[in-house]
């Protein structure tokens, strides 16, 4: 594996039941680079990063993360890995009982020895990276949306991961809030050196962003390449999904007969 390389990915496939999801994906994912993937709802994305995280084996293939393959690791040992891995979800998930702080705080304390006086300091300097520091003693209910998803990047850096994924983090945010979200990612990366792995939507935000973006459909690589060249793509796919157009490779209509043996038919269950 390359020492460029955090992530490795090869020949991997994955299915529920006899249903193929991922057929065959390769990937590599740099240190210190932001990385999108992309595709339709039920493209596979988020199982990418289960695969990533361990949480689920592949049917065939493997992820390597920092040279060790990951599905092949003891339990003690791919706890030991995940400390090196940082997850922001879709809308934060942050513990509704605790503070703004606790919820920062609760990795350090779950994981390490560190002092109380040391964990404080490491709390809100995690905070401040967000731009949070003064809303330490809040509750969740008490943020915006915005806010809370900011605590809850602040929670992943918690332990300084070599990587961390991103689950739709612009879901939901208003152009303010998203913009900001945005720059976090972009900053944080360059300056902590970790790898970023974006799964999103949000294709006009995170191309701003990115070094790299994978484009998945029907469970394989669709098209990659730097956000200048999948913005010139003429692959129908990509051009459909980049420019949100109606026809193209994904149909508006499900399929079926045509609309006029419907008719004919006189089916009076439609």
């Amino acid at each position: 594996m390359s020492s460029e390389n955090l992530i490795e990915i090869n020949d991997l496939n994955f299915s529920y039941s006899t249903r193929a999801i991922l057929k065959g994906i390769h990937m590599t994912m740099p240190r210190g680079k932001v990385i999108s993937i992309m595709g339709g709802s039920g493209s596979g994305k988020t199982t990418l990063l289960r695969l990533i995280s361990g949480e689920i084996r592949p049917s065939a293939g493997y992820v390597k993360f920092s040279g060790d393959v990951v599905h092949e690791l003891s339990r003690d040992k791919l706890f030991k890995l995940r400390r090196k891995m940082g997850m922001l979800f879709q809308f934060g998930a942050l513990f509704t009982d605790l503070s703004v702080f606790d919820n920062v705080a609760f990795q350090m304390r779950e994981h390490t020895d560190l002092p109380e006086s040391m964990i404080r300091d490491l709390v809100l300097m995690k905070l401040d990276a967000v731009g949070l520091r003064g809303a330490h003693h809040l509750m969740p209910n008490e943020l915006s949306g915005g806010m809370a998803r900011r605590v809850a990047l602040a929670r992943s850096i918690a332990l300084d991961p070599s990587l961390i994924m991103y689950d739709e983090p612009f879901t939901g945010l208003d152009p303010i809030s998203l913009s900001v979200i945005g720059n976090l990612i972009r900053r944080l990366t360059d300056t902590l050196g970790m790898t970023s792995i974006v799964v999103t939507h949000d294709v006009q935000k995170s191309l701003k962003i990115v070094d790299y973006v994978y484009f998945i459909a029907d469970g394989v690589i669709a098209a990659e390449g730097t956000p200048k060249e999948v913005m010139e793509s003429t692959a129908p796919f990509v051009h459909q999904f980049i420019h949100g157009e109606e026809d193209g490779p994904v149909p508006f209509h499900y399929s079926g007969q045509s609309y006029r043996q419907d008719l004919d038919l006189g089916d009076t269950r439609v």
